[in-house]
C-alpha cells in the first residue's frame, strides 16, 4: 500500500503543473517555510501562493513536475522525504528543458491526523553549496 505522503506529494505535484494553488495550498501547514530559491524563503500560506505564481512565471506557465526515486523516514507525527524531484518545462524561446533536484521535506501530522508539508525544500542539500551573505 502506498504511503499517504506519496499519494499527497503526488497530488500536489500535479497542481503544480496545473497552476491550482489554491488546491496545493491545503497540502502545507499554516506556518510552513517553502525554499524558493537557496537565500530566499517563503514562510506561510500565503507568501507560498505569491511564491508558486511567480515560479509559473519564471517557468513560462509550463512546469510540468513528477517524482522519481524516493525515501520516506517516518517518527511519531513526523517525516522527512528525501527525493528526486522532476521537471519538466519550456524556456523563453519553447525549447524543451528537464532538470532533476534532490528534495526534503518535512511534513507533520495536525490534529485531524493529517499529513501537511511544514518544510518544501526542493533545493536539499544544494542549499550547503552556496556561500553564506
Amino acid at each position: 500500500m502506498e504511503h499517504p505522503i506519496k499519494a499527497l506529494i503526488k497530488s500536489a505535484d500535479s497542481a503544480i503543473s496545473r497552476e491550482d494553488f489554491d488546491s496545493l495550498l491545503n497540502f502545507y501547514t499554516d506556518d510552513a517555510v517553502l525554499v524558493i530559491k537557496p537565500g530566499l524563503l517563503a514562510t506561510g500560506k500565503e507568501q507560498i501562493r505569491k511564491a508558486f505564481i511567480t515560479i509559473a512565471a519564471y517557468f513560462n506557465h509550463s512546469i510540468e513536475v513528477r517524482q522519481g526515486k524516493m525515501e520516506l523516514i517516518e517518527s511519531g507525527d513526523s517525516a522527512l522525504v528525501i527525493m528526486e524531484t522532476l521537471l519538466n518545462f519550456r524556456d523563453a524561446d519553447g525549447g524543451s528543458n528537464a532538470l532533476t533536484r534532490r528534495a526534503t521535506y518535512v511534513f507533520r501530522k495536525d490534529a485531524g491526523n493529517r499529513w501537511l508539508c511544514a518544510i518544501d525544500n526542493s533545493y536539499g542539500t544544494d542549499l550547503l553549496d552556496v556561500p553564506p551573505p
